[in-house]
């Protein structure tokens, strides 16, 4: 895009992005930030719950800048969006004792900044932002957001760590992510999306080996002498664990099949189905998680938690 587009009005930035320019909606939000901080702080005061309401509505305004109409309008448009952010959150300080109290909320109008991360999970632009999460940070936001293993239990079992403090680490993920989505707009990462390919091809080579009796050998070669294995949250064992678990479930005629792989800088997360044998078609949960942190090429943890049926198709490619 030209420098003088950029500097011009919101209509041109509008157009400018709706075609897929980045760098053109970056300018376009900064340009009214002021504007949706004010508009936040009306409505929720002073403080980090504010700057946070703008850094979601910003997310969401990416999804939907394609439904703009009226590209005149912008500044009005990204109020009213910030104003919907505001009012769900007023909603969330209501005491409520579950973990994550949004699931009990009425349908609003608007998708939160979840489902707006969730929807634009494949775009290598998220996945490249994501990578430059600090670690602890990074798991709980590649397993919310790229996963189907994404409740906030279930990522507390995985990780090892409380529910409350899942939800601190993925409102500190969602706020630097929408800072990086901002510095980083308009660059391209192919390179992203060769990674994408990588993880689920190593991911696919792996398990086969493993389901034709080498996993040991990956085991092995691919797992530190130290490495910890934790299943459902409570510590289990070392990397001879993983074969005796292995050792068991095929011995029990119960197979496994890749559904996706995901990774970033260090951490890997599978998602596998059991096949389980006609005779006991209940022997294992149906689907299983591997949250896999590495150092220098090698696993040092291995997280593990069950779930229930999918309906998604598994991948392809």
């Amino acid at each position: 895009m030209r420098v003088e587009t950029l500097a011009g009005p919101d209509c041109d930035l509008v157009r400018a992005a709706q075609r897929g320019d980045l760098s053109a909606f970056a300018v376009l939000t900064e340009r009214h930030r002021p504007a949706l901080r004010a508009t936040a702080i009306t409505l929720l005061g002073y403080g980090d719950e504010a700057d946070d309401a703008v850094q979601d509505a910003i997310v969401l305004a990416l999804r939907r800048i394609g439904q703009l109409r009226d590209p005149a309008s912008a500044g009005s448009w990204l109020r009213a969006i910030v104003r919907n952010t505001c009012r769900s959150r007023l909603r969330l300080r209501r005491p409520m004792p579950v973990a994550e109290p949004e699931l009990y909320l009425p349908p609003s109008a608007e998708p939160g900044p979840e489902e707006v991360l969730d929807g634009a999970g494949e775009r290598s632009w998220v996945r490249q932002a994501v990578a430059t999460l600090s670690d602890p940070v990074r798991e709980v936001m590649l397993l919310r957001y790229f996963t189907g293993f994404s409740s906030y239990e279930q990522i507390a079992r995985l990780c090892g760590i409380p529910v409350d403090v899942v939800g601190g680490r993925l409102r500190d993920g969602r706020r630097i992510l929408a800072r990086r989505l901002r510095e980083s707009a308009g660059d391209a990462y192919a390179a992203t999306d060769a990674q994408v390919a990588m993880h689920r091809r190593t991911a696919r080579q792996h398990v086969a080996t493993m389901l034709g009796g080498g996993y040991g050998r990956v085991i092995e070669d691919w797992f530190r002498r130290d490495a910890s294995v934790v299943v459902m949250g409570g510590l289990v064992g070392d990397r001879a664990t993983l074969g005796a678990l292995m050792d068991l479930t095929l011995n029990d005629g119960v197979g496994l099949r890749l559904h996706d792989a995901v990774g970033s800088r260090g951490v890997l997360v599978w998602e596998t189905d059991f096949l389980n044998p006609a005779s006991d078609p209940e022997h294992c949960p149906p689907t299983m998680a591997w949250l896999l942190r590495l150092e220098q090429g090698r696993v040092v943890r291995l997280g593990i938690t069950y779930g229930g049926a999918r309906n998604e198709n598994l991948i392809t490619g």
